[in-house]
């Protein structure tokens, strides 16, 4: 860690801006990735990765920080405020050695960000929340969930479930791995003209085939490789349905729900230069990155499909003169992204319990439309990047149970996070009779 005494200007830069983003946050109660596009693009790329350090540790930790921050004052304080003493509370957790150094930053910045005596109020509060988090300890082995809810940051309903369904041991393992700060990771794009030039040694090789860590300081140089397409941002736990699915080359493919792309990349990587790729998937902003990432399949006939799976059915692939019948379709359907909290740090705080009920409901109704365009003998890939059992094998079972006669379960893939050490995710393999 770098000293907060001798913080640097652009630390000190990319602090304010994470105040200012925590505070809209809080007020606009806004997705944390579309917070964090409202990133000044007048920040260096040190400041930026402070502030989005400083920005994911706090919502990370946010139910904490707001438990700890209501043990000292009766009312939570206005925005701008209350995010100065996040963005402390947070750096206090991160550096606890710290504490006057952090405090006395907050203070003085607060004078221009907020009031005197708004000012006065985070010395006196910033100290005690120092005290009270740097005095936590992490819950005993036998621990409710309300404590490990609030020592994790989880709703209580959430933990809740784990532990019914997962057991205490991997509902711990399963919140502290959610509590760490996740790899940038990329993917190396065999066979790509622009990756002839070789792997750079920032680029730390990883369990997973093609897969590679990026080392820290190195965004100007990844940027030159992401233009030349030679690499794909891409988490590890995003292979597992590719792989099920197993693309080979002169197969037609379709990829539903397949927005922003990634899945669908993988895939043409797959097949090469033989061979239709059809990705199809809502007509929402996203589908602009799906058309994006699918330019840089080159030598490859690839289509994108817009339009409604479950309302327009077939009549969007006959528009654009595609096939109704495939080798092989991949569906990764909309879910509760309880394999991937690690990196969307927000999701648990806009999950609700009743959400599960509505995504298997939606889930099957894909599940039972992405059948239809499966040839005789063709592959059905299901996948989410939940953990939950409820939309992973209950809906598989339920799928079969109305199509035993078309349908059989070859093989499943599922990544416990705290396991596989790469994001969650599960994923079907189906084979049409």
């Amino acid at each position: 860690m770098v000293s907060l005494v001798k913080l640097s200007p652009e630390r000190t830069s990319g602090w304010l801006e994470a105040v200012r983003l925590i505070s809209a946050w809080f007020s606009t109660k806004e997705r944390l990735d579309r917070i964090m596009e409202q990133t000044s693009h007048d920040l260096s790329h040190t400041e930026r990765a402070r502030c989005q350090h400083l920005v994911y540790g706090v919502v990370r930790h946010s139910l904490k920080l707001e438990k700890t921050l209501g043990q000292f004052v009766a009312h939570p304080p206005r925005f701008v405020t209350r995010a100065i003493l996040y963005v402390a509370g947070f750096e206090i957790i991160d550096e606890p050695a710290q504490i006057a150094q952090i405090v006395h930053h907050a203070v003085e910045h607060a004078k221009d960000l907020s009031s005197l005596a708004e000012a006065k109020l985070i010395n006196a509060v910033a100290r005690k929340m120092g005290k009270s988090l740097t005095e936590l300890v992490a819950p005993g082995p036998i621990a409710s969930a309300e404590n490990l809810s609030m020592y994790y940051s989880h709703p209580e309903w959430l933990v809740k479930r784990w532990l019914v369904m997962l057991g205490a041991q991997a509902t711990r393992s399963l919140l502290e791995w959610n509590q760490s700060p996740a790899p940038v990771y990329a993917r190396w794009r065999t066979g790509v003209e622009a990756a002839a030039q070789g792997i750079p040694d920032w680029l730390k090789p990883t369990p997973w085939e093609n897969f590679y860590e990026i080392s820290s300081g190195k965004w100007s140089d990844v940027e030159v490789l992401l233009k030349s397409g030679a690499i794909y941002l891409q988490d590890p736990g995003t292979r597992l349905s590719v792989d099920l699915l197993n693309p080979k080359p002169g197969e037609s493919v379709l990829d539903l729900c397949a927005a922003p792309g990634g899945k669908s990349l993988q895939i043409a990587d797959r097949l090469k230069t033989e061979g239709l790729l059809a990705s199809w998937d809502l007509p929402v902003a996203r589908i602009d990155r799906l058309r994006e990432n699918l330019s840089l399949a080159k030598g490859l006939k690839t289509e994108v499909v817009v339009g409604d799976i479950l309302g327009e059915g077939a009549r969007c692939l006959r528009q654009e003169n595609l096939p109704t019948q495939y080798d092989a379709v991949l569906i990764d359907v909309p879910c509760s992204n309880t394999g991937v909290m690690r990196h969307r740090i927000d999701v648990r705080f806009r999950l609700q319990e009743n959400d599960f009920s509505k995504h298997t409901r939606q889930q099957l109704r894909l599940l039972e439309a992405a059948s239809e365009y499966v040839k005789s003998g063709g592959r059905l890939v299901y996948s989410t990047c939940s953990i939950d059992k409820e939309e992973n094998e209950k809906v598989v079972e339920d799928f079969l149970k109305k199509n035993e006669t078309v349908y059989v379960l070859e093989k499943k893939e599922i990544s416990y996070p705290w396991i596989t050490g790469h994001d969650g995710a599960a994923a079907f393999l189906l084979r049409k009779k």
